[in-house]
């Protein structure tokens, strides 16, 4: 990226535009490579949020319709972008996986214009039915919007096959830049530009291009290892072992192999509040995350656990990526037995 750090305007024609725009073009073609989709249909973002925003938006300023579908465990900014127009919320089970059933059934042939469903959940990890959701919603001539930003980069994802009309990417989530990011959109979609200003992007995104953020993206995609997910697994796993050696401690979402992200899983540990679990793994040196209203700029629960039914107060949710190291797995398994004594005994 520093190479590109003081890059001239891609869309200039000078020598240094150009080969602005030809380092541009060159990172599209690696992001699209690792998501099975056509450079054309890339359209870079400033990350994963403002292209779920860009997706809901040019949805519903389509004309197809006034009505959205979304699973109540999608991320809030699947959520609240999809709260400005007319949205049903359908349910999950106690895994936090769609309800394809209710999901359809909330589909309004002639006003539905999107369906939302991400591939894998962003707190508890569970895989979603992605092929399925596609399925009935084009069955209804709805679009589908699909969140991949914590699946791109740990499991295979392919946009050409899923079906899917939408498709959001984050770069940070797989170890390129933040603020970067990328909204896939089908070709032949014509969506209005969520920003406006300029013709970049070929008129579907206004703005200059952060060339030094994407031509990072682009060496992260291209970086990014089909055996990664074998590794994370592996480690998150280990992970799973020492916290559910722990008594009074519970997983959330789906525990099979073959039915989360290889990189995220999430317990339920009882006896002590999440802020104090989280603050004593700190200064251990752990950062963890929970989805308790102490752990965000929120002051409400996560809405993914609500929906899931689980306690969202007790959650401790570990993930494992490019950085992560076997000390770390190790050192976690030694800290973390001691962390919950201690809070429980003060407690008692």
């Amino acid at each position: 990226m520093l190479e590109w750090m003081d890059a001239a305007d891609p869309g200039r024609v000078h020598t240094e535009g150009r080969m602005a725009r030809a380092a541009v073009e060159h990172a599209r073609e690696q992001v699209a490579a690792l998501v099975g989709a056509r450079p054309r249909e890339i359209v870079f973002t400033s990350g994963g949020t403002e292209a779920a925003n860009a997706a809901v938006f040019g949805a519903v300023s389509s004309g197809r319709g006034e009505h959205i579908v979304c699973p109540a465990v999608e991320h809030s900014c699947v959520r609240d972008p999809s709260a400005r127009a007319r949205v049903t919320l359908t349910a999950v089970d106690r895994l936090g996986r769609v309800d394809v059933d209710a999901l359809t059934a909330a589909i309004e042939p002639g006003h539905t214009v999107l369906v939302h469903c991400q591939w894998g959940n962003h707190e508890v990890g569970t895989l979603q039915p992605v092929t399925a959701v596609v399925a009935a919603a084009h069955e209804h001539r709805a679009l589908v919007h699909v969140d991949a930003a914590q699946a791109v980069g740990h499991v295979e994802v392919d946009f050409a096959s899923v079906g899917a009309d939408l498709m959001t990417v984050s770069a940070h989530k797989f170890g390129g830049p933040k603020g970067a990011g990328a909204l896939v959109v089908r070709r032949g979609l014509r969506l209005a530009p969520f920003v406006l200003g300029g013709e970049q992007e070929r008129a579907r995104r206004a703005g200059m291009e952060n060339v030094a953020a994407i031509v990072g993206f682009g060496a992260a995609a291209a970086a990014a290892r089909s055996d990664e997910g074998v590794v994370e697994r592996a480690r998150t796993e280990r992970l799973a072992e020492a916290t559910l050696a722990v008594d009074g401690v519970v997983p959330y979402g789906d525990r099979a192999a073959d039915g989360r992200l290889p990189h995220i899983v999430c317990f339920g540990v009882e006896g002590v509040e999440a802020e104090a679990v989280l603050l004593a793994l700190d200064q251990a040196g752990v950062a963890a995350h929970s989805g308790s209203a102490c752990s965000s700029e929120s002051l409400e629960p996560s809405p993914v656990l609500e929906a899931m039914g689980v306690d969202a107060e007790r959650s401790l949710r570990l993930s494992v990526g490019w950085s992560t190291t076997e000390a770390d797995i190790t050192h976690f398994a030694e800290v973390f037995p001691g962390v919950v004594a201690r809070l429980r005994s003060l407690r008692a």
